[in-house]
């Protein structure tokens, strides 16, 4: 498993063609490989694909104001997302359209001013695993994804996870 990252304030076609070639160049030192044995192909509408040698490996990319993170797993799927942590006045609703009730009633439960790093917390660890199943971001339909989310960390302001299929003795979807 690598993760690359990149902070710098850019336009996202920019962030989104940096990240890319990030991927591309630490690859080929990782693996040792001619970067142009290496190539992230880009569909609209869809994940972005790694291909090593012309074999495919699991990436996953996203952006935030300021940062770009790509997750590569060689051996199956993996799922990253980022986010800053701040207030956001219609946590509620987000919380109850796209984390589930749960997760809503366990962040109506804090105090106000721990509330923005739990909500942050939550919503990349759902996106992180929407992303390792190959998902879209879509509202809750009460469908938990089982998957090992772990916290990446990263400069304050900002919080990142990372999600991959648990092991035999998990249970995917």
């Amino acid at each position: 498993m690598l993760v690359i990252g990149i902070a710098a304030v850019l336009p996202r076609t920019e962030a989104r063609l940096r990240i890319r070639a990030a991927v591309r160049e630490a690859l080929a030192q990782w693996l040792q490989l001619d970067i142009e044995a290496i190539s992230v192909e880009s569909t609209p509408g869809q994940a972005p694909r790694l291909l090593l040698a012309g074999r495919p490996a699991g990436l996953s990319l996203t952006h935030d104001e300021g940062i770009s993170l790509a997750a590569v797993h060689l051996h199956g799927p993996v799922g990253i997302d980022v986010m800053r942590v701040q207030a956001i006045a219609d946590w509620f609703n987000l919380a109850r359209d796209y984390l589930g009730p749960q997760v809503t009633q366990e962040l109506a439960s804090l105090p106000d001013a721990q509330r923005p790093l739990a909500l942050a917390q939550a919503w990349t660890a759902r996106e992180a695993a929407l992303k390792c199943a190959g998902l879209p971001l879509m509202e809750w339909d009460g469908v938990v994804l089982n998957y090992k989310v772990q916290h990446i960390a990263l400069q304050d302001g900002f919080v990142a996870m990372l999600a991959t299929p648990k092991t035999k003795t998990g249970v995917g979807p």
